[in-house]
């Protein structure tokens, strides 16, 4: 991958996280029911779901402000985006047999796909130009 496309991918994927931060904090229902069905509506699930979008606009703000300066200094926040996801991915096929049968493929994909562009973006960042 080269590294103007690593860049634009990092910062899609970082574009994605802030917004998924946003609607978790102002509609946290609507990024909970996927993974958790009808109880996403509950006050402890909308409480988790608040809680959590934190990490994603740290990380998803993070990114785009040190994309904005170095690939350097973007690569650790870049890369730990990609671990975070490969957490919700592992967390969610632990439990995928009790996600709500609609969606429990997507989040799935959605979490697999985010942590393997975030990890292969990062690499791609720590390479010098013209090595890979």
């Amino acid at each position: 991958m080269d590294i103007s496309t690593s860049r634009t991918l990092a910062t899609l994927v970082a574009r994605g996280r802030v917004g998924i931060g946003v609607t978790a904090m102002v509609a946290p229902s609507i990024m909970t029911r996927p993974w958790i069905g009808d109880t996403a509506n509950t006050k402890p699930a909308r409480l988790l779901a608040r809680t959590m979008a934190g990490r994603d606009l740290a990380l998803g703000i993070g990114a785009l402000r040190s994309l904005s300066v170095s690939d350097q200094e973007a690569r650790p926040w870049v890369a730990l985006g990609g671990m975070a996801d490969a957490v919700d991915a592992l967390v969610t096929a632990v439990a995928f047999t009790s996600l709500p049968r609609r969606s429990r493929w997507g989040i799935l994909a959605v979490t697999v796909g985010a942590a393997l562009v975030s990890i292969r973006a990062a690499v791609s960042l720590d390479t010098p130009p013209g090595a890979g």
